[in-house]
């Protein structure tokens, strides 16, 4: 050794110290600690090998020939931590350097302890003996602990960091806004899901009042955090609270969210945190509008043919009056069209039901559509002398394989939603070939359809301002055509480029 070795040690120690505080980047600091080694006891080359749950691991390499290194690292990784502590490790890797340099290199390994657990080895190759005095081993195993030590805290800082960015995915991943607020209730960190609610970016929001952020366009439902920190909460760890409202955002329009509140103690009990879940309701409040139209709509369409059915019945079976045959006749007809209007009303019921529950079942078979289309064309020619219904498919138009009722059941709503919202004039059903689909149209000369329905007629229930007034019907006709169609591999869609009147048109596999 040099004479100098103690005053070199020395220098050693204090760079190790200086690590300490200076680099939490595991990798770097291995390096760096492994080529301090190296240096300090006159090495040729060094490895750092860490113990990990599945076994040694070699995590730093200085001057080592690649057909050592690469016979060394599957041979620690078979070694079970459980079965070989340090001494035997360095046992082997002396043999094994002694082996393979043929007598050439010898090696000395310095534990790396801290907090009572071995963590890891440095192993030095060099080309003379071992050979310390005892206070040399003493500032070895002083430059070892420190060693382990800078090499524990980065481990820990980086197994935190770790833990910190797997939240940190968890946040942003997450599909409900999330924001941690501070103890004085300012904003720590927003995801990117608050940031879509809201429209304003994480710096945008940083630092910002929570009451300037969630402001409520009118009294939400539930208390407001405010006013429950006003009241003492949290009482426990576990304390949530739960508000439900519209939010005002800066760029309309508002949107209905529910908040639940969670707070985060520390341990005197005082608030440290509040993580705030935001939840758009939008999809909940549509729903439950969708309920109350269903139970308006059909309260109403029902209680009509119920109210006809029942009148018409009642005034026939009057004792006082006798009603001539015509009279009758025509009393029947009204029954009969109301209890098949009822009958039909119930059918679209149902089958919206079995949508709901799980779509519906078809039963195939060859289906000549335009056939199928003149059977519709003679069951609604009858019913309005003010219109001329008319099929017009080209010659040879393929047969398809499709449920033919539940076709004919798409053809039936169509063409009757062109009697209802037409006045007059023609009702065509004409057919187009294509290489791998068959489209059928159903168009009329009415007023057509307004452009801001166009997103919404084939929706459930949906019924214009002008349907609402002028025509009968729940508003499931458009919406189980869909289904219908879409259930056989087709679309359904509204065709403007044509003009006056109104042109709905579907698609089917060939």
């Amino acid at each position: 050794m040099l004479p100098d070795f103690r005053v070199r040690q020395r220098d050693y120690l204090l760079e190790i110290a200086r690590l300490l505080t200076q680099e939490l980047d595991l990798e770097k600091l291995l390096t760096r600690i492994l080529r301090i080694s190296v240096e300090m006891l006159a090495g040729q080359a060094g490895l750092i090998a860490l113990k990990e749950n599945e076994g040694w691991q070699v995590a730093a390499v200085h001057g080592l020939p690649p057909a050592l290194l690469s016979y060394l690292t599957p041979l620690l990784a078979d070694e079970k931590v459980s079965e070989l502590d340090v001494v035997e490790l360095n046992r082997m890797l002396k043999d094994l350097t002694y082996t393979v340099s043929m007598g050439l290199l010898n090696g000395t390994g310095l534990a790396l302890v801290a907090h009572g657990q071995v963590i890891g080895v440095i192993f030095i190759f060099r080309n003379y003996p071992d050979l310390f005095s005892p206070n040399d081993k003493a500032l070895l195993g002083s430059f070892a602990a420190q060693a382990a030590i800078a090499v524990y805290n980065a481990r820990l800082y980086r197994e935190v960091n770790f833990e910190k960015q797997r939240l940190d995915a968890l946040l942003d991943s997450a599909a409900d806004g999330i924001i941690i607020l501070n103890a004085d209730l300012t904003i720590e960190r927003v995801n990117d899901a608050f940031e879509r609610i809201y429209g304003r970016t994480h710096p945008e929001l940083v630092g910002v009042p929570h009451a300037d952020v969630l402001r409520w366009a009118r009294d939400p439902q539930g208390i407001t955090l405010e006013s429950a920190l006003e009241g003492g909460w949290p009482l426990t760890p576990n304390a949530t609270l739960y508000v439900e409202g519209d939010l005002k955002r800066p760029e309309p329009p508002n949107i209905p969210i529910g908040v639940t509140y969670a707070p985060l103690l520390n341990a005197e009990g005082k608030l440290r945190n509040v993580t705030v879940t935001v939840r758009d309701i939008t999809h909940f409040r549509n729903a439950d509008e969708i309920k109350s139209t269903f139970i308006s709509i059909v309260s109403h369409e029902l209680r009509t043919p119920v109210t006809l059915i029942k009148g018409y019945a009642s005034t026939l079976r009057r004792d006082d009056a006798k009603w001539d045959k015509s009279t009758i006749s025509e009393s029947l007809q009204v029954i009969e069209e109301e209890a098949d209007r009822l009958s039909k009303m119930i059918d679209d019921l149902l089958d919206a039901s079995r949508l709901q529950a799980g779509g519906l079942s078809l039963n195939r078979a060859d289906v000549a559509l335009p056939a199928l289309s003149e059977r519709v064309i003679r069951r609604f020619a009858a019913q309005s002398p003010k219109h001329r219904l008319v099929a017009d498919f080209p010659e040879k138009f393929p047969v398809i394989l499709a449920d033919e009722t539940r076709i004919e059941q798409v053809l039936a709503n169509l063409v009757s939603n062109s009697l209802k919202y037409a006045p007059e004039g023609e009702i065509k059903i004409s057919g187009q070939v294509r290489p791998e689909q068959v489209i059928v149209c159903v168009s009329d000369e009415g007023a057509g359809i307004e452009a801001k329905d166009l997103p919404h007629i084939f929706d459930r229930f949906y019924r214009s301002t002008a349907a609402v007034k002028q025509t009968k019907g729940a508003g499931l006709g458009l919406y189980l055509a869909r289904a219908i169609v879409e259930a056989h591999g087709g679309r359904i869609w509204v065709d403007t480029s044509t003009g006056a009147g109104a042109q709905i048109c579907f698609s089917l596999p060939r």
